[in-house]
């Protein structure tokens, strides 16, 4: 199949926006004076830019390339892990956020060395430095470089990562989170209304016919819950993989968490977080059904992961194809500019401590800085490797199903088991990770053929006996840190009471109900 090809006028749309993308970062520069402007955007940011930022910086590296295209190739079920983030938000809103903020934390593995010890910390920082460059950032790299070799099929795949990662990080390093954040704004809407077009116009090519689609495609390909033996997302892997996943990615992941941790109080916090969960819910309508659209009228697509550029070419006018374009490829810069700036933070604040040193806040703004240059060539060298696995969004989820779990459980047994211990949470990540080693060796031998979603709660089971066996056989944890990172009724009663439209529980019961509705609905 010949490459599309982009009009001049499209080229100038996409011109067009790259430089207000860049412009927006360079200005925020002006406000990056100190460590926490760099990595947390001064603590200013209301509710609308952290669900729009929360929203862009995850469609970024998933939704739009992986997503559209395990669409594409085995069906709707692939987005069990969009309506299961509603789920797992409506959680961090109601239990977690009020213990981050109230410890003005800058790094997620800080609030780990509150509540254990300075070992869990660093280790869980080594852990998501990892995660944040070699997973996050390496694969939504690939996915922008996937973009560019649509129309542009001679490009090889590190130039297409290097340039990619080269005007991410450059505005990332001179705006810091703000300007990942301001972007992320207008790259979101961008990319919601561009996604309702394709939806749309998909829609058109079968007549808007429901019917249509459900004759020319297969009937699990239609289902959110497959048979326990598919190899693409069997429904326990569903039930016990996929809420472990996105509790680590929501709710403890830097690159994630780190626009809620600049919240400018607890209650803009939540608001930001439901409102992304409340963005989530269409996904499965706007970016995950056209892929499925697209297996009817486009079949002879040899790569899943070009399925939404290809719709965006072969449906939209001129012009808005490069309206489009441009924001799919500014939305996977988001997610790149994310984990960079996360990356940094984790490097500069757990590793070098720069309070511990009296570092000036200059200092710490120009380190910062150094490692997203550092972080960012690392990066594009590494992903071009992610072209050896089967698609996009199989690379980014099996690598996490087996680095998480354990994680998972310190965290959730950390807030709600007061007899967690530190030695229990640093054998419970060492052991877990010795245990989720053996099993990735067994997965490549073929001595174990579950599934990486199922392996992700087999993970999180045993870590939760080795936290509970050894919290148990070691000294209790410190009674201050109990008192004050371990949940309580009380401390959600200190909340301060807002008017009723204002109230996060009303929200977060309105998102839990649609999200029960829609899998009830396409069950």
């Amino acid at each position: 199949m010949l490459a599309p090809s982009l009009s001049t006028i499209d080229l100038v749309v996409i011109l067009a926006y790259l430089v207000l993308v860049i412009f927006i970062g360079l200005r925020m520069a002006r406000r990056t004076h100190s460590g926490e402007d760099l990595f947390l955007a001064g603590r200013r940011l209301g509710w609308v830019p952290i669900g729009f930022s929360l929203f862009a910086s995850n469609i970024s590296s998933t939704t739009l390339i992986g997503l559209s295209g395990a669409a594409y190739t085995w069906g709707i079920a692939v987005s069990n892990y969009e309506w299961m983030a509603a789920f797992v938000l409506v959680f961090f809103a109601v239990f977690f956020i009020p213990y981050y903020l109230n410890a003005r934390i800058t790094t997620v593995p800080e609030f780990l060395e509150r509540r254990f010890d300075r070992r869990s910390r660093l280790y869980f920082s080594a852990l998501t430095l990892f995660s944040n460059v070699i997973v996050d950032t390496a694969g939504t790299l690939f996915a922008g470089a996937i973009v560019l070799q649509v129309f542009y099929p001679d490009i090889d795949l590190f130039t297409a990562c290097l340039g990619l990662a080269l005007l991410a990080g450059l505005y990332t390093a001179a705006g810091g989170l703000a300007a990942v954040v301001y972007t992320d704004v207008l790259q979101a809407v961008v990319l919601l209304i561009g996604s309702c077009m394709v939806a749309y116009l998909s829609f058109g090519q079968l007549d808007f016919s429901w019917a249509n689609l459900v004759d020319a495609t297969p009937d699990d390909s239609l289902s959110l819950m497959l048979p326990l033996d598919d190899p693409n997302l069997p429904w326990l892997g569903t039930l016990v993989g996929v809420p472990i996943l996105g509790f680590y990615f929501w709710c403890t992941n830097q690159f994630i968490v780190q626009r809620v941790l600049g919240a400018r109080s607890i209650a803009h916090a939540r608001w930001g977080v439901l409102f992304a969960g409340f963005l989530k819910l269409p996904v499965l309508y706007i970016m995950v059904l056209p892929g499925v659209m697209a297996g009817v009228f486009l079949p002879e697509l040899e790569n899943g992961d070009a399925v939404f550029p290809a719709l965006v070419t072969t449906l939209l006018p001129a012009g808005l194809v490069g309206l489009v374009m441009a924001g799919l490829l500014a939305a996977i810069m988001s997610s790149i500019d994310s984990t960079l700036n996360a990356a940094s933070a984790l490097l500069t604040m757990d590793f070098l401590r720069p309070e511990r040193r009296g570092w000036s806040a200059r200092r710490v703004v120009w380190t910062g800085r150094g490692f997203i240059v550092l972080f960012m060539f690392l990066a594009a060298s590494i992903s071009p490797m992610v072209a050896s696995f089967p698609g996009l969004f199989h690379y980014l989820q099996s690598a996490l199903a087996y680095l998480v779990p354990p994680v998972a459980v310190v965290f959730m047994l950390g807030l709600f088991w007061r007899r967690a211990s530190a030695t229990g949470a640093l054998a419970t990540l060492l052991g877990g990770h010795l245990v989720s080693a053996l099993l990735f060796v067994f997965s490549l031998t073929d001595l174990l053929s579950l599934h990486f979603t199922i392996v992700a709660g087999l993970l999180a089971l045993i870590s939760s006996m080795i936290f509970v066996i050894a919290s148990l056989l070691s000294d209790p944890p410190i009674r201050d840190q109990v008192r004050r990172f371990t949940f309580s009724t009380d401390t959600m009663e200190r909340q301060p009471l807002l008017a009723r439209w204002q109230d996060y529980r009303i929200y977060s019961l309105i998102l839990v109900t649609l999200a029960t509705v829609l899998v009830i609905v396409h069950w």
